[in-house]
């Protein structure tokens, strides 16, 4: 056996969930968007690709794969149809242009918009005293409303407006008065305590405006954000920080799964898959959050079995696991997004990292650097697609902080757990994150002032293709020398003039 034959068995990818994972994606998201006839053309054109491979691309499939995509295809198309069918027929359509009281539980934190107003999706529970359920999206005024919380439930008269979105949504409510707010459940609340309890923590330990970054770091709570930070992230690249997805479960899962040497495997596992729960509940079950956890738990799986670790199917399982229980994820922009981000990093990053590694580079920069390259190249597209513009500067941003996230979040996690019970020892915990703090919010600061950090690009479908055919340009052109040496001659230009920017001011 050589050498080679080791890391090749390592890096073999396992594609048998691949393609009932995508098919369950496509059939759901075109349901969702064009309806029945949008789904079953989109199990055909599943099943037909997949044969397609099958009989001109080898047995890598097989006819037994042939058919369970297109019979997972075929219930997917069902279960979309059936949710759409009772979307349009909501007791509620019959309502639009008018007004009702109704009960809605938030199931995120308001947002602050334009004007002051605030923004959040909800879960109606009753319209005008009747039962109903169905998603909803509220606008309503600042006062009255900011204490509104996830999982609190709140009484209102509400203007009610036809879905702008095909997301399952079912009405936009424009509240108006002040709500009468229920109480959330002891779950929710205890959760709330903890945000409120780590907020208020780091407020007493760090600078403004760190104080307003690490929740938003650790906890995906981004209220306290200003605008021009938030600016800053954007043009950087950095702004992915910011959502709690998959790298955030790994950071905490894996911290936690180091008590293996000391527990066992089996209960180091059991106190991983509580943590996961416990971190889910409190930074709030977003669309990326879903698909980490639901990665990080088949994964937590697969350990306590003692299979070896696979991304890719655990990645797969986990999209064809949250169509079934979140079938609006499928339009998501930001779970597609995380879910590009992490297929991309496992499949190109270990032969980008080897390729570095045989020019003479050591394995830990190899790594950052593909890594970072990765991700860029593969959510640049749809990050276009829905901002409009292309952040140059984002491979080099994301690299000069790889190293400060792992503490920030260990530690913010560790603090925001202890620090409803003991504020002292969290404060403590957070000042150790002040000087990663400052790193980061200072890398933004310079990488968004860069000339042409970020370009202008057209926006939807129109960018995606736009932004997707230059990076595929750029990797078929790298192999050349003189294209890298000109990107690295621009890069120095780039930097040159945000130090002498840096040094004037």
């Amino acid at each position: 056996m050589t050498t080679d034959e080791p890391e090749a068995e390592i890096d073999r990818l396992d594609l048998r969930l691949v393609p009932a994972a995508l098919a369950a994606w496509a059939v759901t998201a075109t349901g969702i968007v064009w309806g029945v006839g949008g789904s079953a053309l989109a199990v055909v054109a599943a099943t037909g690709v997949l044969a397609g491979l099958t009989r001109f691309g080898g047995r890598r499939f097989g006819i037994a794969a042939v058919l369970a995509v297109a019979a997972a295809g075929a219930g997917f198309a069902v279960a979309v149809g059936l949710r759409v069918h009772q979307q349009q027929h909501h007791p509620i359509t019959a309502r639009y242009g008018g007004a009702a009281t109704v009960v809605v539980t938030a199931t995120e934190t308001p947002r602050v918009i334009a004007g002051g107003r605030l923004m959040f999706r909800g879960a109606l529970a009753e319209l005008d005293g009747r039962p109903v359920a169905g998603r909803v999206m509220v606008f309503a005024p600042a006062g009255g409303y900011t204490e509104m919380t996830v999982g609190r439930p709140a009484r209102f008269r509400a203007a009610i407006g036809r879905p702008t979105r095909r997301d399952l949504t079912v009405a936009v409510l424009t509240a108006s008065g002040r709500p009468v707010l229920g109480q959330a459940s002891a779950v929710q609340r205890a959760a709330q305590r903890v945000r409120a309890g780590f907020a208020e923590s780091a407020r007493a330990a760090l600078p403004v405006d760190q104080a307003a970054m690490l929740p938003a770091l650790a906890l995906g709570d981004t209220s306290t954000v200003d605008a021009q930070t938030t600016a800053q992230f954007r043009v950087a690249g950095l702004t992915h920080l910011t959502a709690v997805s998959g790298a955030n479960v790994t950071i905490v899962c894996g911290a936690l799964l180091l008590t293996a040497g000391l527990v066992g495997p089996r209960v180091a596992v059991g106190v991983a898959a509580l943590g996961l729960i416990g971190f889910v509940v409190v930074v709030q079950p977003s669309a990326s959050v879903l698909r980490a956890a639901v990665m990080g738990a088949v994964t937590l799986f697969a350990v306590l079995i003692h299979r070896r670790r696979r991304a890719i199917p655990a990645l797969a399982a986990s999209v064809i696991v949250l169509m079934v229980a979140a079938p609006e994820l499928a339009v998501d922009a930001g779970f597609a997004l995380s879910v590009a981000a992490t297929a991309g990093i496992v499949v190109l990053a270990p032969p980008w990292t080897r390729r570095l590694m045989a020019r003479g580079w050591p394995r830990a920069p190899a790594a950052a650097v593909s890594v970072a390259a990765v991700a860029q190249l593969v959510t640049a597209p749809l990050v276009a697609g829905i901002s409009g513009t292309f952040s140059l500067v984002a491979v080099a941003a994301n690299l000069a902080v790889a190293a400060v996230i792992p503490p920030i979040t260990v530690l913010g996690t560790a603090a925001a757990l202890i620090a409803t019970v003991w504020p002292a020892a969290a404060q403590l915990l957070i000042r150790f994150t002040g000087p990663e703090l400052w790193w980061l919010l200072s890398v933004a600061r310079w990488a968004s002032a860069v000339p042409g950090a970020a370009v202008p690009t057209p926006s939807g479908w129109a960018g995606v293709a736009v932004v997707a055919a230059g990076g595929a340009a750029l990797v078929i052109a790298w192999r050349w020398r003189w294209v890298r040496r000109t990107a690295a001659g621009l890069a120095v230009c780039a930097l040159a003039w945000t130090l002498a920017d840096a040094l004037q001011a």
